[in-house]
């Protein structure tokens, strides 16, 4: 007879949320309730109540380990970071390999992992609470990727399949079938992760010095690195070896929107705003945005063109932009957040500067898990070279969720 589990018992192994030890409990709880119901013939009202109790326990179980499974995959942006299985002894391989070369523990851990031999040719992965803690700050010093939605992969490319109506939805009486999306209005997009690199240099004196903190300066090197590299890739990317950045998608009047292509309204001056009310065409680039869409919408600019912007006042004298009034907040232009790219382009003459939509809906960051540092002390002796290196990918995956204000005539 399979040992019965209870509540309590679960308490003292899954308080902490171990995955191993949750996904035991639960192996054992499926075990027991499996034997109960093989006996369903025989069972009395005591074994009803003990299979309810399974039932809870089970559910528990399979929501804690999905949780764990979910917080191991992505970074935690409260700076606390989930350490692997092995992630004191992946520490410590790691630091003692920056300081020295030494590489046979993290070669053994690796191979452990993988079930075999591996090479050090694409470097070595970094540890988990390192990886996570540099995701984390990526994401404060990358203005899209701080208001777009992103995903971790375990593979190289995330395929979506869209409908540029949205999903099939109607009402339909209890007995009969709902209908099927049809096949042709489905779209697959692709999302291909490209290799971001850097290569922070460091003196061997700096690394042979016990006092200096060598994760936190090689974490440090490298968010800058990569946060700037992506925040341009995220908007103007071609696609090629690199994220696709939303302005290198087809553009087109808004009139004529049609998906796969972003939307425009002009502000009926070359390079320019209008002299005379200037700020409405932020109001029709506002309303271009359907009202799904424009509650969580964010303005996206570079600092010369909102420092254009900031001079502009509503009908009372008051300025349409507005400073954040509490830490950590963003400023507003019309009640509606501010994000500064240095990457979206200055005033001219058709240019697209300015943009404005749901980005957590409307472009989609994808993280390959993993980056891989190689210690390289030869090539710019006496520097020791760090090459780094992450997989990252992005695109728009909805088309009618972000509109652009096009400075022509």
């Amino acid at each position: 007879m399979t040992k019965h589990v209870t509540p309590g018992e679960m308490a003292p192994e899954t308080k902490t949320l171990d995955i191993v030890s949750d996904v035991e409990v639960l192996n054992r709880a499926v075990a027991e309730y499996r034997s109960e119901l093989e006996a369903k013939d025989t069972r009395d009202v005591l074994q009803d109540e003990k299979i309810a109790r399974l039932d809870s326990v089970i559910d528990e179980m399979t929501r804690r380990v999905a949780m764990s499974e979910t917080k191991s995959r992505r970074p935690a942006f409260d700076g606390s970071a989930p350490v692997p299985a092995y992630g004191s002894e992946h520490r410590s391989a790691f630091v003692s390999y920056m300081r020295s070369g030494e590489a046979r523990g993290l070669m053994r851990l690796e191979a452990k992992a993988a079930g075999g031999a591996t090479g050090p040719d694409g470097g070595y992965l970094v540890p988990g609470d390192i990886e996570y803690t540099i995701l984390a700050r990526i994401a404060g010093l990358s203005p899209i990727r701080s208001i777009a939605s992103v995903q971790a992969l375990g593979g190289p490319t995330l395929r979506k399949a869209v409908s540029p109506a949205g999903a099939v939805n109607g009402w339909t009486a209890d007995a009969a079938p709902g209908n099927v999306a049809d096949p042709n209005f489905l779209h697959n997009l692709d999302f291909p992760t490209a290799e971001l690199y850097c290569q922070p240099a460091a003196t061997q004196t700096m690394l042979d010095d016990p006092a200096v903190d060598v994760e936190s300066w090689i974490s440090s090197e490298v968010e800058r690195a990569f946060a700037a590299a992506e925040s341009s890739a995220f908007v103007v990317g071609n696609g090629t070896n690199k994220p696709k950045g939303f302005l290198s998608y087809p553009s087109v009047a808004n009139a004529s929107y049609a998906w796969g292509s972003l939307g425009f309204v002009t502000t009926g001056a070359a390079g320019a705003f209008p002299a005379s009310n200037p700020a409405d065409v932020l109001v029709d680039l506002a309303h271009a945005l359907k009202s799904e869409y424009r509650e969580n919408a964010t303005f996206v600019m570079n600092r010369k063109t909102l420092g254009v912007i900031r001079k502009y006042k509503d009908s009372a004298g008051n300025y349409l932009w507005q400073a954040p009034t509490i830490a950590g907040a963003k400023s507003t232009l019309m009640n509606f957040p501010v994000v500064e790219s240095e990457s979206m382009p200055d005033m001219a003459a058709n240019s697209l500067s300015v943009a404005f939509g749901d980005f957590q809906r409307g472009y989609l960051v994808v993280d390959r898990l993993g980056i891989r540092a190689l210690r390289d002390p030869y090539s710019s002796k006496p520097y020791v070279l760090f090459y780094t290196t992450k997989r990252v990918g992005g695109g728009v995956q909805d088309f009618d969720a972000i509109k652009l204000l096009k400075f022509a005539a």
